[in-house]
C-alpha cells in the first residue's frame, strides 16, 4: 500500500474548518506550500485557496480539504498536520519524517 502524503490530526481539522469558517467568502480549503526560506532552507507556507489548480494534491479528510501545492510533494510525504495550542504559542505543526534538521528558532527545516 502506497504511504498516504499528509494526515491531517483532528486537533488541526478542527482549526481548519475554523478558519474557513471565519473567513468570510467560499474557499475550496488550504492550500500546504513549501517555501525557500529561512536559516535551514525551507519553510511551511500555509493559504487560503479559492480554488484548487490543476495539479494541486486534494486531501478530503475529517470534514475539511488541505491543497497541496504540486512543488512541495516531493518535501512531504508521510507528514502528519497538527495543531498546537500553547501557552505562549499557537499554529500548525507539521511531523515530517523526511526532515533532516530543522534551525534553532525553528522557523525553518532542511530535507
Amino acid at each position: 500500500m502506497a504511504q498516504q502524503l499528509i494526515s491531517i490530526s483532528d486537533a488541526a481539522a478542527k482549526h481548519i474548518a475554523s478558519m474557513l469558517n471565519q473567513r468570510g467568502k467560499p474557499s475550496a480549503g488550504i492550500r500546504v506550500g513549501i517555501r525557500t526560506r529561512g536559516c535551514s532552507g525551507l519553510s511551511y507556507n500555509i493559504e487560503y485557496a479559492d480554488e484548487a489548480q490543476p495539479y494541486d494534491e486534494v486531501i478530503e479528510e475529517k470534514g475539511v480539504c488541505v491543497l497541496i501545492d504540486p512543488k512541495a510533494i516531493m518535501f512531504l510525504v508521510g507528514t502528519e498536520m497538527d495543531y498546537v495550542e500553547e501557552k505562549f504559542k499557537s499554529g500548525f505543526v507539521f511531523k515530517n519524517p523526511n526532515e533532516k534538521g530543522r534551525c534553532g528558532c525553528g522557523e525553518s527545516f532542511n530535507v
